[in-house]
């Protein structure tokens, strides 16, 4: 099951530096947009990383919260340490978009099979 999560953390991962660049008029060069991703590429593996090591299951709201806090963080870090800034609304924008996905994601999947276990068969 935690493939399933690293896979879609990835993608939310690459959707919000699609939209962002976009939106920031910066296109979707190759080599902009791995400038973009690496730094929350790196906070997104080193979240996983951490879970696996601890055993935590990813799709749980604390592996979500791991993985989204870890994201931001490790992200923001490693683009000041390199140059890239941190605007306080682009924060503030990465805390938003990235914790609605990979939170909001992993609440609707956990009430989506609550739901589907209730059911009974006749």
């Amino acid at each position: 099951m935690n493939r399933v999560w690293i896979a879609v953390d990835v993608i939310v991962v690459l959707v919000f530096v699609g939209i962002g660049r976009s939106s920031h008029h910066h296109g979707l060069r190759l080599a902009g947009f791995l400038s973009t991703t690496w730094p929350f590429a790196v906070g997104l593996g080193l979240a996983w990383l951490y879970l696996t090591l601890r055993r935590v299951d990813g799709a749980s709201r604390r592996g979500g919260v791991t993985v989204w806090l870890s994201t931001v963080a490790v992200g923001m870090v490693l683009r000041v340490l390199f140059g890239q800034g941190t605007a306080f609304a682009f924060i503030i924008v990465a805390l938003a978009f990235l914790g609605a996905l990979m939170l909001g994601l992993r609440l609707l999947a956990a009430a989506y099979l609550r739901r589907r276990k209730g059911r009974v068969s006749v």
